[in-house]
């Protein structure tokens, strides 16, 4: 669910009362977004999650001294892009792993293969499509297809892309997609999640 910029105030200022509810709201909203602008500068899942936790460390830190709370998105997407050029400014990289009983020891779910094996190659053959498109493309589409997505402002402040040009960046960027799909002999006919 999009919060509106009330509701985002409003979450702010019970956040700063300790109210653990509009934190986990604020969370719940806002994760997916920090998430995708992690990715979007290519760190490893662990620095991506590191990453992740110091903008909420931050926010902690700061929430009694954000101007405008209805701007909590905005302010967290400037926090993370900040946070991740910091990590990538430090160049160390590390890979932490357990014991090879530890990780064998997982239960996985099985799933029908035939089922599985299909929806791996659809994935593949998007996310080679998707690899195919400029750079802006991708971060625009990656950002915009978040659960729930975020707000034009949260967008534009992630990217740094003025407001009114990220629909008709994504209209071009989606008709791009699917001509490279298209060419692949992956699309064709009426598929309307392309439709702008």
């Amino acid at each position: 669910m999009r919060l509106t910029a009330d509701r985002s105030a409003a979450l702010v200022i019970a956040a700063s009362a300790g109210e653990r509810w509009a934190w986990e709201a604020l969370v719940d909203s806002y994760a997916g977004l920090i998430w995708a602008i992690t990715r979007n500068y290519r760190l490893s899942s662990g620095d991506a999650a590191d990453v992740s936790q110091t903008t909420w460390l931050r926010l902690v830190e700061s929430i009694d001294s954000i101007e405008d709370p209805s701007r909590v998105g905005a302010w967290l997407a400037t926090t993370a892009r900040r946070e991740c050029l910091r990590v990538l400014g430090l160049g160390r990289r590390s890979i932490l792993v357990g014991e090879t009983e530890q990780l064998e020891d997982g239960r996985a779910v099985f799933v029908e293969l035939d089922a599985n094996l299909l929806a791996e190659e659809r994935d593949d053959d998007l996310r080679h499509a998707v690899a195919a498109l400029p750079p802006r493309c991708r971060q625009l589409l990656q950002l915009l297809m978040l659960d729930p997505p975020p707000s034009y402002e949260e967008v534009s402040a992630a990217l740094s892309m003025p407001i009114g040009s990220i629909g008709p960046t994504r209209g071009r960027c989606l008709r791009r997609l699917r001509e490279i799909l298209t060419a692949e002999g992956i699309a064709g006919g009426d598929h309307s999640i392309f439709d702008v």
